[in-house]
């Protein structure tokens, strides 16, 4: 009955700890930084998580089959020793101390051994996930020969530590064999004298020597679980840092959400760095106005991304402050900031769910009808209904399934549906063909209507309609006005545009943004 009790137990218990300690650790790891994600693999840390919820399980469950069942055994086998004769008690607690303490020393090396195999093994879990995200570049680099000995360094590294944890077992199970010969010899000789005195029976003398066999048994057995126990405990340790580690970016105590009304952004004197002594932005103040239309334009690592990526609070300034029609974006929760932008970004990236899943993705109760209506939008409702299950067709891992472009359009669809006053477009036409571009240009003009709308371009043949365009170089806005402003100026932006004009200028082109006399000029 208490074997089946404790079964009951179990299945009461464990899954639904599983299932919390799991929804805690992916609710904390969620909650981290972007740059956080960007220095740890996405594989450790679920294994991480995973390593989390089977080894609270497994540690909870030795404390009580091992620790607790066996301790109520080695009392009552003591007593019943003790009754008999005081000596042989004595000898054996005295031993099981003895034996326990060094178990428990010894464990603590093996618990900082399994902890970097541990470690190890997650480094490993990170690499091939890392590989397997990017098999498309292996397949077109023949990078295979590559990736096996690129990998092997790591699977070397978690064998060997693997190797140095067993070996310090051995030498633990070593000792242990030696104290049980040792006990029970000093057992025996004790036995052997008190029977040639006559003080015990042989009756006394074969229970004595049955008790101290099941009494080392069950010491031996705990004394051997607090090496695994120990592993176990090095596991959680080195899962922990997940918990450990502090969110970066977190709201303030009295947080309020973000209100906008109008859409404007100012940038009043901020200063941002991602490294001591490499500023991206010094002392830096911009304004974009409501409704306003901008682009950012410049080489690449010039700082465009950076400033996208203050807005949405991926990172924090180190002084100064980014408002949001006068709403210090530092001072909102980080929800209500993040559903009040729209985002498309160059690179697509999609979760392995179906079409209108994707497209849904952060407008979370819209309709069906809602969803078709934003794909037309895009110009993607043709391709999807002539995928295998329409918008029920799962996309695969990062959206694999799809092209480039077709991604794209998805991403697309999901702004419009998104409807959000802030709207930015990073290279929004870039996987597109130029027929599908010209269709959607109609699909974003509309988007962009009434809409504080950032746009970042290396085209700089996409920017003609914007009211503003900042020149970015080496983290500084050099120049601010629109593209007949900035020409005039001869300066950085002219330079960009001279250097692109004879590449782009015949096929990439749209008269309709121009005036006649520009056009006519520029051909």
């Amino acid at each position: 009955m208490l074997y089946r009790f404790y079964d009951w137990l179990a299945i009461k218990t464990f899954p639904d700890l599983q299932f919390k300690i799991k929804q805690e650790m992916f609710e904390h790891v969620e909650k981290h930084s972007y740059s956080y994600f960007q220095e740890n693999f996405s594989g450790t840390l679920g294994n991480k998580i995973n390593d989390m919820a089977r080894s609270s399980c497994l540690i909870i469950s030795r404390l009580i089959d091992c620790f607790i069942a066996r301790s109520f055994g080695i009392l009552f086998g003591t007593i019943t020793m003790f009754l008999i004769h005081p000596y042989f008690a004595f000898l054996m607690v005295a031993w099981s101390l003895i034996f326990i303490i060094s178990s428990l020393l010894l464990s603590k090396k093996s618990q900082y051994y399994s902890e970097i195999t541990s470690n190890a093994k997650s480094v490993v879990v990170g690499k091939i996930v890392d590989n397997i995200s990017n098999i498309l570049n292996v397949k077109l680099f023949a990078g295979e020969k590559y990736e096996k000995n690129y990998l092997s360094h790591y699977l070397q590294d978690a064998k060997d530590k693997d190797c140095k944890g067993q070996w310090y077992l051995l030498k633990i199970k070593t000792f242990y064999q030696i104290s049980v010969i040792f006990l029970t010899s000093m057992m025996l000789m004790l036995l052997i004298y008190e029977r040639s005195q006559n003080t015990i029976t042989v009756g006394d003398f074969a229970l004595i020597l049955t008790l101290n066999m099941f009494l080392v048994e069950e010491v031996f057995f705990v004394a051997n679980q607090l090496v695994p126990f120990s592993e176990e405990l090095g596991t959680c340790k080195q899962a922990l840092s997940i918990i450990t580690s502090k969110h970066d970016i977190v709201d303030i105590p009295d947080a309020k959400p973000l209100i906008i009304s109008k859409g404007k952004i100012v940038f009043d004197r901020v200063h941002f760095q991602y490294k001591k002594g490499e500023s991206i932005f010094q002392d830096k103040s911009i304004i974009i106005k409501s409704g306003q239309k901008v682009g950012l334009v410049g080489f690449s690592g010039s700082g465009k991304s950076t400033f996208v990526n203050l807005i949405l609070r991926f990172f924090d300034v180190d002084s100064g402050k980014i408002l949001i029609d006068d709403q210090d974006i530092k001072t909102v929760t980080q929800y209500s900031l993040k559903n009040q932008i729209g985002m498309i970004p160059q690179d697509t990236i999609l979760f392995h769910r179906t079409v209108a899943e994707n497209i849904a993705y952060g407008s979370f109760g819209a309709t069906t009808d809602e969803i078709i209506k934003a794909s037309k939008q895009a110009h993607c409702h043709e391709f999807i209904m002539k995928l295998a299950d329409n918008y029920e067709t799962l996309v695969g891992e990062r959206g694999i399934k799809l092209s480039g472009g077709q991604r794209q359009r998805i991403a697309i669809a999901r702004a419009i549906l998104k409807n959000a006053p802030i709207l930015i477009l990073d290279e929004a036409t870039s996987s597109l063909d130029s027929v599908t571009e010209n269709e959607i240009q109609e699909s974003l003009k509309y988007l962009m209507e009434r809409r504080t709308t950032i746009v970042i371009a290396h085209r700089l043949s996409t920017l003609f309609s914007m009211d503003k365009i900042l020149v970015f170089h080496e983290g500084k806005i050099v120049e601010n006005g629109t593209h007949t402003e900035l020409l005039d100026l001869n300066g950085h932006y002219k330079n960009l545009w001279e250097m692109q004009a004879c590449g782009f200028i015949d096929k990439e082109l749209n008269p309709s943004y121009l005036s006649e006399s520009l056009y006519a000029e520029m051909l």
